[in-house]
């Protein structure tokens, strides 16, 4: 049986901390910046952890 392979789209949008949680970036900080306040801007730009919900899908996706 041939090896599983790594999603390439979950590869580029996650990565591990050093305790093992999963890295994610926010949405909504690409475009249409001008309504948005200087707050939610900053705060977009901080990584984020994946829900404990979702951390189970996107650990299959980066399996090697």
């Amino acid at each position: 049986m041939p090896k599983m392979k790594t999603k390439a789209s979950a590869k580029k949008r996650f990565t591990f901390t050093g305790t093992g949680k999963i890295k994610r970036r926010h949405a909504y900080k690409s475009h249409i910046l001008t309504k948005k306040s200087k707050k939610r801007k900053r705060n977009l730009g901080y990584f984020a952890i994946v829900d404990n919900a979702d951390a189970k899908n996107v650990k299959a996706m980066l399996v090697k």
